[in-house]
C-alpha cells in the first residue's frame, strides 16, 4: 500500500473519531515497510482531545498520545509544534497538568520547536481542569517572556481556573477588565467564564450584571453566557430570574439547550416550584430536546415534592432506560421519596427493600423492576 494511502486512512479514521483504528493503522506501517512521517504522527494525537468525556478521562489515552510523541525519534521523525500541541491537548482533556507542563518545558528546551499560543493555552486549561489556578496564572503571565501574546482563549482558561479558587470572584473580574488594556478582545467565552465565577461565589447580582454588560461591550450573549447566569441564579435560589433568563433566550439568538433547561428546572425544584420544574420537562419534549440524567433526576425530585409517585417511577424505569441513562443514587432516593410522599407506604418499603438488594452497579434487574411496576398498574 503506498504511503500516501496509509496516511489518508489514518487521517480519515482520526477525523471520524476512530482514534483506536487510527493508532492501529499507524502501528501497522512498519510491517508494511512504510515509515511514518511527521504528518502521520501528528494526525493521531491531535484527535485525542475530541473524544467523548467518558473516554478522554482514561489515563491510557494520554499514554497513547505521549507514547506516540516519544516514539517519533526512533522512527527518525522529528516532533514539531503540532505534535507537541496535540500531546498537551490530550493531557488537558483529562486535567493532567503535570505531563502538560513537562511537555511545555520540553518544547522550551528543544531547539527545533517553540511553544506557541496553542501550547500555553492548552497547558493553562490543563491546570484549570485540575484546580491549579496559581499555575494557570503563572503560565498566563509568562507568555510575554516567551514572546507570545495571550489571546481570548488563554484568558478564558485562566479566568475559569481562578473561579475554582475557593469561590473568589475578584480575581476573575480583574482578568476580564485587564483584557482590553492588553489589547485582547473579550468574547462570549471569557465573559461566560467570569459569569460562572461570580455564580460559584454566590454573587448572582454580579453575574446578572455581567450578562447585561456584554451587550454594552458589543458581545452578544449566547447559550453559554445565559446558561452560566442561570446557574448563578440556581445556586442562590433565584428561580424567578432563572426562569426569566430561560424564557428570554427564546426571544434572542441563544436557543436554550439541555443544560439551560436542567439548571432552570433545578432552580425551580429547589425552591418548591415542582409544577414549574415538570412543566419545563414538557417544554423540552416540545422543543425536541432530549433530557439528560440531571433533568430527569430533577423531575423525579419534583415528583417527590408533589407526591406524584407513579410519574416518578415512570421516569425512573421507563424514560431513563429508553434514553440510555443509568439511574444514580439521587434518582433512586428521589423516587423512594415520591412513593413515601404519595402515601404508598407498602410500595415505598418494597422499593427500599429492592434497592437494598440491588446489584453492585446500582441497577435493579428486570424481575425487581417488575415488582415495582406491578404496583403502578
Amino acid at each position: 500500500m503506498p504511503q500516501r494511502y496509509m496516511k489518508a486512512v489514518i487521517s480519515a479514521c482520526s477525523k471520524g473519531g476512530q482514534w483506536q483504528l487510527a493508532l492501529l493503522s499507524l502501528g501497522k506501517m512498519p510491517d508494511l515497510k512504510l515509515r511514518p512521517n511527521i504528518v502521520s504522527y501528528s494526525s493521531v494525537p491531535e484527535r485525542v482531545n475530541t473524544l467523548p468525556m467518558a473516554e478522554i478521562r482514561l489515563t491510557a489515552t494520554v499514554r497513547l498520545a505521549l507514547g506516540l510523541l516519544a516514539s517519533m525519534p526512533e522512527m527518525k521523525v522529528s516532533p514539531n509544534e503540532i505534535s507537541y500541541n496535540a500531546a498537551i491537548s490530550a493531557c488537558e482533556g483529562e486535567g493532567q497538568w503535570r505531563p502538560a507542563l513537562a511537555l511545555l518545558g520540553d518544547m522550551q528546551q528543544d531547539a527545533t520547536v517553540t511553544p506557541d499560543q496553542i501550547s500555553v493555552s492548552a497547558a493553562i486549561a490543563a491546570c484549570w481542569r485540575d484546580g491549579q489556578w496559581q499555575l494557570a496564572l503563572g503560565l498566563l503571565s509568562s507568555m510575554p517572556k516567551l514572546r507570545l501574546a495571550p489571546d481570548a482563549i488563554s484568558y478564558a482558561c485562566a479566568i475559569s481556573a481562578c473561579s475554582e479558587n475557593g469561590g473568589q470572584w475578584q480575581l476573575p473580574l480583574s482578568l476580564l477588565r485587564l483584557m482590553p488594556q492588553v489589547r485582547v478582545s473579550r468574547d462570549e467565552t471569557s465573559f461566560s467564564a467570569a459569569v460562572s465565577a461570580c455564580g460559584k461565589a454566590g454573587q448572582w447580582q454580579l453575574a446578572m450584571g455581567l450578562l447585561s454588560f456584554m451587550s454594552d461591550a458589543l458581545v452578544v450573549p449566547g447559550v453559554i453566557g445565559y446558561s452560566a447566569a442561570i446557574s448563578a441564579c440556581e445556586k442562590r435560589g433565584q428561580w424567578q430570574l432563572a426562569l426569566g433568563l430561560l424564557r428570554h433566550m427564546s426571544l434572542v439568538t441563544a436557543a436554550p439547550n439541555v443544560v439551560s433547561y436542567s439548571t432552570t428546572m433545578s432552580a425551580c425544584e429547589k425552591s418548591g416550584q415542582w409544577q414549574l420544574a415538570l412543566g419545563l420537562l414538557d417544554q423540552m419534549s416540545d422543543s425536541a430536546i432530549a433530557p439528560n440524567e440531571v433533568s430527569l433526576t430533577v423531575a423525579i425530585a419534583a415528583c417527590s415534592r408533589g407526591g406524584l409517585w407513579e410519574l416518578a417511577l415512570h421516569l425512573l424505569w421507563s424514560c431513563m432506560p429508553e434514553l440510555g441513562i443509568v439511574p444514580n443514587e439521587m434518582s433512586f432516593n428521589a423516587a423512594f421519596g415520591a412513593c413515601a410522599a404519595g402515601g404508598q407506604r407498602a410500595l415505598s418499603l418494597e422499593f427500599l427493600s429492592i434497592l437494598q438488594r440491588s446489584v453492585l452497579d446500582g441497577l435493579c434487574d428486570c424481575d425487581q423492576k417488575g415488582q415495582l411496576l406491578a404496583g403502578v398498574q
